[in-house]
């Protein structure tokens, strides 16, 4: 992305929280260092008031997520921003749905970048390069980065399939603090981290992150992710937002479970069912639906399986 910034000349949006890895890296680290304006918004979950901070300022740079992103979209008043001096939007922290990122290109002009990181990585692993995105990927791995997947035994798997993303680099962590039991789990002896994504390395070298192997749903022994559910759902027209977790069933197997918000009250749990069936195979189609008025959400904003499967 340095090819992007300009040095005394860029003004940032600051939604997240600055303590995340995320916004702390991007707004206290690369855009101080360059120079830039941050323009912080103390409550990003006050959609007027943010697209009130919008409207006064001509920013460049806006940084956010999916959840984020889709809020300000199916606010009227988000479309009278000025967007002409929007030269990039930077997605992370959770995926990026194929709705909301064509929806966000008709609205505002701006390409999306999505990448990828974690805590433990500093926090970059990937991210996709301007001019050359490639939707549903999270990009191309850093410089000095190497990156593989791996199955359940350890073993490198072949491009172009999905298993464990694990990453070696100069920002991987040393290690957990005072920890090391937790750390030799998470790194092999020849530095290589696994991150508990499960991903997919393409022929071009970009990758494509699956889903958070520990939310994997076994259905009778297949595998459904719930990011593809939830991906298909938030295209329904009437679905704000979606979030997809397995449930215990009698035999030892599990069911898909969709937890939905929606702007029409008339909406059924069969409509939806059907919607699903439309464009996933029978196994990864909720059984299960349950209308919510919110999803739980982190501070940074990025939905909470955990809280919904408890």
């Amino acid at each position: 992305m340095k090819d992007v910034l300009r040095r005394n000349q860029e003004v940032f949006i600051a939604p997240l929280p600055l303590y995340h890895i995320y916004a702390f890296t991007i707004h206290c680290m690369s855009a101080f260092s360059l120079g830039s304006h941050n323009i912080l918004i103390p409550n990003p979950r006050d959609i007027k008031s943010f697209i009130a901070t919008l409207r006064a300022h001509k920013f460049t740079w806006l940084v956010g997520l999916n959840t984020l992103f889709n809020a300000l979209l199916r606010n009227p008043d988000f479309e009278k921003v000025d967007f002409s001096q929007l030269r990039c939007t930077s997605s992370g922290g959770m995926a990026l749905t194929a709705e909301t990122a064509k929806r966000w290109v008709q609205v505002t002009r701006s390409p999306v970048h999505e990448g990828y990181g974690l805590t433990e990585t500093s926090p970059v692993v990937a991210i996709n390069p301007p001019g050359q995105i490639q939707q549903g990927t999270v990009g191309l791995p850093m410089p000095e980065t190497d990156c593989k997947v791996i199955d359940e035994d350890g073993n490198t798997l072949a491009t172009g399939e999905a298993g464990e993303l694990c990453i070696r680099g100069p920002q991987v962590m040393k290690g957990y603090w005072q920890r090391p039991d937790a750390t030799a789990e998470v790194i092999d002896a020849d530095g290589w981290f696994k991150s508990g994504d499960i991903a997919v390395i393409q022929e071009d070298g970009y990758i494509r992150i699956v889903d958070r192997k520990k939310d994997m749903i076994n259905v009778s022994g297949f595998k459904v992710f719930p990011n593809e559910v939830e991906d298909v759902l938030a295209g329904h027209p009437d679905i704000i937002e979606a979030a997809v977790v397995g449930v215990s069933d009698a035999d030892g197997s599990e069911t898909v479970k969709a937890f939905v918000v929606t702007n029409n009250k008339s909406l059924t749990v069969a409509e939806v069912r059907e919607y699903a069936k439309t464009k996933l195979t029978p196994y990864k189609v909720p059984h299960l639906v349950e209308f919510r008025t919110e999803l739980p959400k982190s501070n940074v904003g990025k939905v909470l399986r955990r809280e919904l499967k408890d």
